[in-house]
């Protein structure tokens, strides 16, 4: 990105413009057209964040979350990870699921998980809906479900990229275990499903 195009972000800034803010804080982040700088990218995504973008909210708990640009404070991830997925966040709704299955700044509650899970999955998270799927199979926070446990699977190895192979991988084999407790009548319907599935809109 060009130093004119820097210095546009930077104006749009001091306008408090929040996605401009933003930019800023990403281009600190990767040392994209300024130098990189960790506590820059962390007050400009903050000062995004404070206005509820989104992107940024995400951003800072992420920065929280790995100690970077600011001390670790699993707490303040958590929190900045909620603002962004109350807004319809796939990737914050994702993440604060798996705040809640592993109790990280927040109390352990896999229900709680579920349905973060559950609503990054319905836009079309991968991620989430392995993970939601893995729920329903071992029956954490939801009663256990061979066919929506097989459902969501099935989306999530057909939806995970090439360079995610090994996660595919993963959802195929937990699939396959889903379907060898299902009857062909079962399996043949939860596959009608995934076919027909379409995901929503944020929410």
């Amino acid at each position: 990105m060009s130093g004119t195009t820097s210095e546009w972000y930077r104006l749009s800034t001091e306008q408090g413009y929040a996605h401009g803010q933003y930019r800023l804080g990403y281009m600190y982040s990767i040392g994209r057209g300024v130098p990189q700088d960790d506590a820059e990218a962390v007050r400009w995504y903050r000062r995004a964040a404070e206005q509820d973008h989104p992107d940024a909210q995400f951003s800072l708990a992420l920065r929280y979350y790995v100690g970077r640009g600011v001390p670790e404070d699993d707490a303040e991830a958590a929190a900045w990870w909620w603002r962004a997925a109350e807004q319809g966040h796939a990737d914050a709704q994702h993440a604060l699921g798996d705040m809640y299955y592993d109790g990280r700044g927040v109390p352990q509650d896999a229900a709680e998980a579920v349905g973060w899970y559950r609503r990054a999955a319905e836009q079309g998270h991968a991620d989430a809906q392995f993970s939601l799927g893995r729920m329903y199979l071992d029956g954490e926070g939801v009663p256990q479900d061979y066919t929506r446990a097989y459902g969501w699977l099935n989306l999530a190895a057909s939806r995970f990229p090439a360079s995610e192979q090994r996660s595919r991988d993963e959802a195929v084999e937990m699939r396959d275990l889903a379907a060898s407790r299902l009857t062909p009548t079962q399996r043949a319907r939860s596959q009608r499903w995934s076919r027909e599935w379409r995901p929503s809109t944020g929410s």
